[in-house]
Formats: structure tokens, C-alpha cells, sequence
């Protein structure tokens, strides 16, 4: 009688190429273990990138093989799955931090900076063209899709391959362990930066921080926005030592100390300024000066322009988000409230519709479509500077039988990127504006000019001149006597410019004819002409609206 069926084993089939698929083993284990200690070793500046930023070892990395080491089968996947994850996300943190540093000096917000990542997509688009921000953005989602998905197959290999040789595994983990604590206590350092590193333990801490502060700062801007001390002031004791000026409070894109002090622009600049202090000063013109510190630097105006004008620190886009849709008294909403003045913004740089001027109390303004401009865009700038303000003498200052004025303005030609950039031409010349095409077509390509820091500081300085040019021209020829003119930089230019400076000092300076209206202010202890000296006063750009309002009230 026969017995049940015996089954035998199936020999395993033999590997063609056993040496291939060890190899190929290997290589991705290795390049899996130097990816990922790329991205804990990787610092969140471009200035700390270089070899010897790669000569250093990671806290995090240890503790992670051991906890990897310790757990389970699935477990341990789930673990290495999440961990990879993370670490896509902190080394995409990083790139953002790169990207902020190089043009905020500063790291990237998460809480409060999201918005402005849409805002940097229309400068590529204005700046270079439509192409290059579809092709930016193409490259942005893709580096953040591989970032993430190289970083998790990373980590659940490496995972995968410690767990199948623990004691070697463990053994080497072990090593490291007393390499780091080692090299921590004798202080051992690589470049200046210590071998045992906990960057990546620092930057979670630091950003836990900021979140928690961002959150915060809501409830804190709140309390700081109820605090006016000219609220209850009645109407008729404000600015009661302009009455009867018209008052134009002039921004000039990213005028900066820089422009000011630096030996490379210095020479040229403060020729523009001197030359325009004769000019102004032949036609009864004086002028004093000092330094504001900007919320801001290398871009953000806007920030800086509800800074001075509210009298509130605006330095980020939350806070900038909760005072336009409060009722702070700005200093324009002041010169209206006392029935004295109209009130008006000359705003090129805006192409839509524009809410915010409601708020900022202005009766009419002007942006890029009203301004009678037909010409061409100068890369993002869509209204030359001189065009600018002779279309604000045209559609308001040259009206008869009108009340005085209190404007702000806008001269956007200096804005990054500084190429192409226009050119003083005859006043009576400019039309509708048409003649700038020509000198469009003739500037310089943004594309070659960003090859070089050296080009760009010079086409940076060159537009600086460009719009003093303008605005001194404009004084000369259609200021009156009872015209009073205060004009600044709103931030410091992009870190490429300022060579490093951590600075934020911009300059400001009033032009007036009546020596009364520079009386008032002699108590602030300013330059006189329109330079302001390096020893001149320094206040944060949210102190001007009171001491300005102080100084032109009954109590000066």
C-alpha cells in the first residue's frame, strides 16, 4: 500500500550574476546612506555650502540608526517611512531658508511667508518673462515631489539593510556614538564648525520657536495697533505748522545706505546728491537729513511703506494682513481728518485693483493703467520714475482752485533687477511715454547683468541716480514754494549689493522753501542738506509717523 506523496524542497535557483546584484546592492545601500547624511549635514545657508560643511557627524543621524536598530519588522518600516519623510521636509526647509537668506537675510517664516512665495512667481514672470516662471515653478514642484520621494526610499533602504546584518549594524552605530561624544568633548572642529553636529536638532528647535511666535504675534500686533496717541487729537490741532503745503511723501525703491556709503557707489551717488542740493538750493530750497532702520530688507516695500505711514512695525505679511483690514489712523487718514488736505497715491508698481488704498486714507490713486503710460515695462518697473511723477504733476498738481496735497509716491524704477533701466530724457519729450522703447530696447539684459555681483551693483547704483535724477528734476522744475517734500529709501537693496551688511538703515530727508517748515524739525538733530552724515540720528521707521506729527502740531 503506497503512502502519501513525499515533497521535496525546490532548489533555490542559482544567481546568473551574484557578483552584478552584490554590487548593485551595495552601490545603493552606500548612495542611500550618502544621501541622507547630505541632507542632515546640508546647512540652510548658501554661504555654509562647501566641502567642509560635509566633514562633520550628525547627532540625528546616530539616534536614528539606534532606534531603527531596536524596533520590529513593520515598525521599524513605518518609522523609516516617517522618518524619511521628515528629513524631505526639513532638507526642503532648507532650500527655502537659501532662497530667504539670499534676498531677506533672513530664514524662511512658517507660519507667515507662504504668501510670498506666490509674490517671488510674478517677480520671475515681470522680471524675465512668462516662460522662465512656468519653468520655475515646473522646477520647484519636482525638486519638492524628489526630494520627498528620495529621502523616504532612502531611508527604508538603509533600514532594511541594517535589520538584515544588526550586529554589524549595531556594532558600527556603537563606534559612531563614541566618535560624536569624543569629538564634543575635546571640542574638535572642522572649518570652524565642531564636528559633532546637531544642526538639524537646532534648526527643529529654532523653528518650533518661530511657530510659536508667529501664532503669537497676532494677539501682540493687536495690543500694539489700539495704542495711538494722537486718536483723540481734535482735527483742527493737526499738522497745524504745514497747513497750506502740499506735502509729497516720496518712497525710492531700495535706496539704501549702501547707495550712500558704500566706496564703489558713494562717489557717483553723492555727485547726484550734491549736484541736486545746488540745484534745489539756487531755486530757495533746503533740505535736513537722517536714517530710518527699515523693517525690511532687499524687497518687502510694501511693509515698509505701512511702517512709516502707520506708525506700527511691519515686518511681516500677517501683520501687514491685519492692519490694512483694521482702522489704524495712518498719517494720510491724519492730513484728511483735518479737512485741509486732499489726499492722494501715485502707486506704479500695482497693475490691479488696489483695496488697500482705502485704508491708507487716500481719496484717489493712481496706479500703473491710470498714470496715461504707453510704453514699454522696464523688466518689472511698468512706469519710468520721471513719467511717474510728471503724470501726478499732470493729473493732480498742476489743478487750479484746488486744496493742498498730501501724496505718497511711488518710484519703482530702481527695483531689482536693474536691467534694463531708462534714462533721464527731456521733460517736455516724454508723451505718453512711447520714447522709452526705444531706450528699453537698448538696456541691458537682466539675465547677463545677474551673472556678475560686480554688474549688478553697477546697474543697482546706476538706477539709484536714475531716480534722484528724476526727482530732483521734478523739484526744479514744478515744485512751488509752498510745496514740502519728504523723501527715503524704503529698504536696503538684496544682500548681492549690500556685500553681506547686516545694515538696515535707510535715508530720509526733508525739502522745504518756508525755513519755518525745517524749524520744526531742528530738534531732531539732522544733516543739514541731502545727505545724511554716518553719525546722523537712527530711528526705526515706525517712530516717524509720531515725531512728525508731533513736530508739525501746536505742541512744537
Amino acid at each position: 500500500m503506497e503512502g502519501p506523496p513525499v515533497s521535496y524542497p525546490t532548489p533555490a535557483r542559482p544567481r546568473r550574476h551574484p557578483r552584478v546584484v552584490r554590487t548593485v546592492t551595495v552601490g545603493t545601500t552606500v548612495l542611500a546612506a550618502a544621501l541622507l547624511l547630505a541632507a542632515l549635514l546640508l546647512p540652510n545657508q548658501l554661504d555654509g555650502l562647501g566641502p567642509k560643511a560635509f566633514l562633520r557627524l550628525p547627532a540625528e543621524g546616530i539616534v536614528l540608526a539606534a532606534v531603527l536598530l531596536v524596533l520590529p519588522g513593520r515598525a521599524r518600516r513605518v518609522a523609516a517611512v516617517a522618518a524619511g519623510a521628515g528629513l524631505g521636509v526639513l532638507t526642503l526647509v532648507k532650500c527655502l531658508d537659501m532662497g530667504f537668506y539670499s534676498v531677506l537675510q533672513r530664514p524662511f517664516d512658517l507660519v507667515l511667508d507662504w504668501i510670498l512665495l506666490d509674490d517671488a512667481a510674478d517677480y520671475v514672470r515681470d522680471s524675465f518673462g512668462r516662460t522662465s516662471q512656468v519653468l520655475a515653478v515646473a522646477g520647484a514642484v519636482l525638486l519638492v515631489v524628489a526630494v520627498l520621494a528620495l529621502s523616504t526610499l532612502a531611508m527604508v533602504r538603509l533600514a532594511d539593510r541594517m535589520a538584515e546584518r544588526r550586529p554589524p549594524a549595531g556594532g558600527t552605530t556603537l563606534v559612531l556614538a563614541v566618535v560624536w561624544v569624543t569629538c564634543a568633548v575635546f571640542g574638535l572642529r572642522v572649518g570652524g564648525a565642531p564636528v559633532a553636529s546637531t544642526l538639524d536638532a537646532q534648526l527643529v528647535h529654532e523653528r518650533l520657536h518661530a511657530v510659536r511666535a508667529g501664532l503669537r504675534d497676532a494677539r501682540v500686533f493687536r495690543k500694539e495697533a489700539a495704542v495711538d496717541a494722537f486718536a483723540k487729537t481734535p482735527p483742527d490741532r493737526l499738522l497745524t505748522g504745514l497747513r497750506g503745503k502740499d506735502v509729497l511723501i516720496t518712497f525710492v525703491e531700495s535706496y539704501g545706505r549702501t547707495a550712500i556709503e558704500d566706496p564703489a557707489m558713494a562717489p557717483q551717488v553723492g555727485a547726484v546728491l550734491k549736484e541736486g542740493g545746488a540745484s534745489l538750493g539756487a531755486a530757495g530750497f533746503e533740505a535736513r537729513s537722517g536714517w530710518l532702520r527699515s523693517p525690511v530688507i532687499g524687497a518687502g516695500s510694501w511693509m515698509c511703506h505701512a511702517t512709516l505711514l502707520s506708525g506700527l512695525w511691519i515686518d511681516n505679511q500677517q501683520r501687514y494682513r491685519n492692519l490694512v483690514s483694521g482702522d489704524r489712523m495712518t498719517l494720510a487718514k491724519y492730513f484728511r481728518k483735518t479737512g485741509a488736505w486732499s489726499t492722494v497715491g501715485v502707486v506704479p508698481g500695482v497693475r490691479t485693483a488696489w483695496p488697500e488704498a482705502g485704508f491708507f486714507g487716500l481719496d484717489r490713486s493712481y496706479d500703473s493703467t491710470h498714470l496715461g503710460y504707453h510704453g514699454p515695462y522696464f523688466s518689472w518697473t511698468p512706469v519710468p520714475d520721471q513719467f511717474t511723477l510728471q503724470s501726478f504733476e499732470r493729473l493732480e498738481y498742476r489743478k487750479r482752485n484746488r486744496r493742498p496735497i498730501m501724496a505718497e509716491i511711488i518710484l519703482a524704477s530702481s527695483h531689482q533687477p536693474w536691467a534694463p533701466l531708462p534714462r533721464m530724457i527731456d521733460w517736455k519729450g516724454l508723451g505718453d511715454g512711447s520714447v522709452f522703447g526705444r531706450i528699453e530696447k537698448e538696456g541691458k539684459d537682466p539675465a547677463e547683468v545677474w551673472k556678475d555681483n560686480e554688474r549688478v551693483r553697477a546697474e543697482y547704483r546706476t538706477s539709484i541716480e536714475y531716480s534722484l535724477h528724476s526727482l530732483f528734476g521734478f523739484m526744479r522744475r514744478y515744485a512751488g514754494k509752498d510745496t514740502v517734500l519728504v523723501f527715503l529709501g524704503d529698504h536696503q537693496p538684496r544682500p548681492e549689493v549690500v556685500a553681506g551688511s547686516p545694515r538696515r538703515d535707510v535715508p530720509i530727508t526733508i525739502v522745504a522753501h518756508d525755513p519755518k517748515v525745517l524749524d520744526r524739525v531742528a530738534g531732531w538733530g539732522w544733516t543739514p542738506g541731502l545727505k545724511p552724515a554716518g553719525d546722523a540720528p537712527i530711528w526705526a521707521m515706525n517712530e516717524f509717523r509720531d515725531r512728525f506729527l508731533t513736530a508739525f502740531g501746536p505742541r512744537a
